[in-house]
């Protein structure tokens, strides 16, 4: 094969600087150039398909010490690592290698090319042999070993019913170093046939390491370097939390991935083991820590099963119950999970919730100002505060707001009527195969994909319907092209009937409209029940949050012409359900919702309250506090009702600043609001104890850092009945759980399907729906 010839690089004299430094870089350019040109004859060679030599030689760079550039290409023997000119490949590999100046090449299995054909000597050959038994066979990187005769099975497995074929080659293989005798006999053979070869050429390179063993071309790490990889790789394994199971530490690509970057094989053991209980003992001691120096707290539980539902909750179903403390400066505190199976009793949970607080504050459950749970609100959580009266339970909003979708399922019947005619149109469009094949035609047509629309199964879920009645929203205009397509009038006139009932529902206004305020009322309450479960709200949120829901009903009505009345009564039932006197309070308390009046003064907005919910408030302060001082409690609640606070005050505890991640505009001092009664208003002593209790209570139970997977679910579920097992699911979810609150990140799989969202370039909604209702009197 004929070799490029090497480039030369003029060294410049009496050259000006730029002169020079253009001058250098033309030089690297044609040194790279002639680089890639050798390593692209040295890959095609590799493969079989060059000479011989380029197994053993490797083109390499030199770079200049002044400037950094390649000035000359080299060629370096990976036998023995000896470097030479690369002007003349072919000239290196006979005197180095073939000549036996190389110390090593003796060691390993010569090419093909280099000998005599044992059963073809009247053939001509030349370095590069042609022939069917001088061609180089490539197995792996820097393994090279002559085709072989393979065995056949036959002489050694006699009860075979049918003769294998028998494929005769010749080959010759080198002797290991220090064996006597130099050659192998020509017609060795392999039992294992073709398999062997790898085997082979790894036996080959593990003699010819022995015999000259060089150092690891790999940089060498430090224990303090191991140690550290390896504190952030378990912390990684352990934040995924089933995720990332410890058998993939095992995985053969794993191990390569970590000898490739110079870290030892890792053990599973040690990582389920004593590394476990020690990252568990640290993240334990941290909580504990933060929960001695706050004054009080507030437990959160989140995961609950209330009650048997149909065809959800199946009996004998593994649950994980999430258990965390809020603390008053607004961080969070993971406690421990309880796995449940099935229904859970409300009795269940109240001791639960219970046991839960004397753990955390044997010597001192007052510092438990209450619960916010996502079930068992009217018993457990009840109970609880009737028991302990410093106590102030309140059910999770986020919870509430799901709760309130279920209740237009249930009581509104356009949401029945647009979930049968959804089901009605999917049904016709999946089932006929002309349609099918049409809708999907217009489908790519025009949205450059194509799929069936989604029916639900039978099932009291919502969930389902809802994915069908997007499908058909987002479909809209495919739908109507099928109705001026030659095979939608097939059809027509094979099934008269029912395509004619489906045709005059697509083409009714009505049918859309009630389609399109479903989707537009079960978005918004989604979408308000999503930002509660991101911003996490205070108590004193509550209500304005609930005003804020019916203001936005109110316009949903208005633009969809929907009577007054039955929603409204939905949602003044589920508010009812969920609403706690602590709600009104806090409202009235925290100096974030004062009103500024005519004169100036920073007011409590006792006017946005009901008589009720006054009532509620001065009852609510009367229990918090010892009985001896309830009367100063109410008349410091009617100072603060007529002073209320100072102003620079009050607008410092209500500034906000945009986010400059979301673009939403947030309170620049969280906690400004107890900061304020605990430092400033110091003259209210006995309503600011009980303002500053109840102003940094959540009111949602979700978001305590820690979401299960399918997968970690029944891992758990397999060590149920091991208290072994059982003991390292709760170390896990401890450290995944406390991790993730430490950094304040609560990401999930949510979190991907956002990202692969907009990645697809998906927009909003309405720009959808806009651009698809047409005048369907023109159809």
């Amino acid at each position: 094969m004929a070799e490029a010839n090497s480039s030369s690089a003029a060294t410049p004299l009496e050259l000006g600087p730029a002169a020079a430094g253009l001058s250098e870089e033309l030089t690297a350019k044609a040194v790279h150039k002639r680089y890639e040109g050798l390593m692209m004859v040295r890959n095609k060679a590799v493969k079989g398909k060059g000479a011989w030599y380029w197994a053993h030689l490797e083109p390499m760079l030199v770079h200049s010490s002044d400037t950094g550039f390649p000035k000359a290409v080299k060629l370096r023997c990976s036998l023995c690592d000896a470097v030479f000119s690369a002007s003349n490949p072919s000239r290196t590999a006979s005197e180095h290698l073939k000549r036996g100046t190389c110390p090593n090449f003796n060691s390993i299995v010569k090419p093909i090319s280099s000998l005599p054909p044992p059963q073809a000597p009247h053939h001509n050959h030349r370095k590069r042999s042609s022939s069917g038994g001088g061609r180089t066979e490539s197995i792996s990187a820097g393994y090279q070993v002559g085709p072989l005769a393979i065995v056949n099975p036959s002489r050694f497995a006699p009860e075979l019913s049918y003769p294998p074929p028998v494929v005769s080659v010749a080959a010759t293989v080198a002797s290991p170093a220090g064996s006597r005798g130099g050659m192998y006999p020509p017609q060795m053979v392999l039992s294992g046939g073709k398999e062997d070869l790898a085997a082979l050429a790894m036996l080959e390179d593990s003699v010819k390491k022995l015999k000259s063993p060089k150092a690891s071309p790999g940089q060498t790490l430090s224990k303090s370097q191991i140690d550290s990889a390896f504190d952030f790789l378990s912390d990684w394994v352990y934040e995924c939390c089933g995720s990332v199971s410890f058998s993939s530490l095992d995985h053969p690509k794993f191990r390569a991935f970590l000898n490739q970057v110079g870290l030892p094989q890792i053990s599973r053991k040690d990582f389920a083991g004593s590394r476990l209980d020690a990252k568990y003992e640290e993240a334990k001691a941290e909580s504990e820590a933060k929960i001695r120096e706050a004054m009080f707290f507030q437990v959160a539980a989140d995961g609950w099963v209330g009650k048997k539902k149909k065809n959800v909750g199946h009996l004998g179903e593994d649950n994980l119950v999430s258990l965390y403390v809020n603390l008053p400066n607004g961080t969070s505190v993971f406690t421990k999970t309880v796995l449940t199976t099935g229904y859970v009793p409300s009795k269940y949970a109240e001791d639960v919730l219970w046991d839960t607080v004397t753990e955390i504050c044997p010597n001192s459950a007052h510092q438990c100002v209450g619960i916010v749970a996502d079930k068992f609100k009217s018993k457990a959580l009840r109970n609880l505060e009737n028991q302990h009266q410093w106590m102030v339970n309140i059910s999770c909003q986020f919870q509430a707001f799901n709760g309130l979708i279920k209740d237009f399922v249930k009581e509104l019947p356009f949401f029945k009527n647009v979930s049968d005619n959804c089901t009605r149109l999917a049904n016709f469009i999946n089932n006929k195969s002309q349609i099918r094949n049409t809708f999907q035609k217009y489908q790519l047509q025009e949205y450059g994909y194509s799929g069936l629309l989604r029916v639900p199964l039978e099932s009291s879920d919502f969930g389902p319907v809802f994915s069908l009645v997007e499908d058909v929203l987002s479909s809209a205009r495919a739908l109507h092209l099928v109705l001026m397509d030659e095979a939608y009038k097939v059809v027509l006139l094979e099934e008269e009937r029912f395509a004619r009932e489906v045709e005059d529902m697509m083409r009714s206004p009505h049918f859309w409209n009630e389609l399109e305020a479903v989707h537009s009322l079960v978005k918004l309450v989604r979408m308000m029940g999503r930002e509660i479960e991101t911003e996490k709200p205070r108590v004193g949120q509550c209500l304005p949050l609930w005003e804020e829901l019916r203001t936005k009903v109110k316009e949903w009505r208005s633009r969809y012409h929907i009577a007054e009345g039955p929603v409204e009564k939905l949602v003044e039932r589920r508010f009812q359900k969920n609403y706690h006197p602590a709600w009104a309070a806090a409202f009235i308390l925290d100096p974030l919702y004062l009103v500024r009046d005519s004169n100036g003064r920073y007011l409590p907005p006792f006017k946005f309250l009901t008589p009720d919910q006054e009532k509620d408030v001065d009852r609510l302060i009367t229990r918090l506090v010892p009985r001896e001082e309830a009367h100063i409690a109410l008349m410091e609640l009617m100072k603060w009702r007529t002073e209320g606070l100072e102003p620079v005050y009050a607008q410092a505890v209500q500034l906000k600043q945009r986010d400059p991640v979301t673009g939403k505009m947030r309170l620049a001092n969280p906690q400004s609001s107890r900061l304020v009664w605990e430092t400033y208003l110091t003259g209210f002593k006995s309503l600011g104890k009980v303002a500053v209790r109840l102003i940094f209570l959540h009111a949602t139970s979700c978001g305590g850092g820690f979401k299960c997977n399918w997968s970690f679910m029944r891992w758990v579920g397999a060590q149920s009945h091991s208290r072994a097992g059982l003991d390292k699911a709760q170390k896990l979810t401890f450290i995944a759980a406390h991790s993730k609150l430490e950094r304040r990140d609560c990401s999930n799989e949510e979190r991907d399907a956002e990202l692969f969202s907009l990645a697809n370039g998906e927009h909003d909604d309405d720009d959808v729906l806009n651009e698809v209702f047409v005048d369907t009197s023109s159809l």
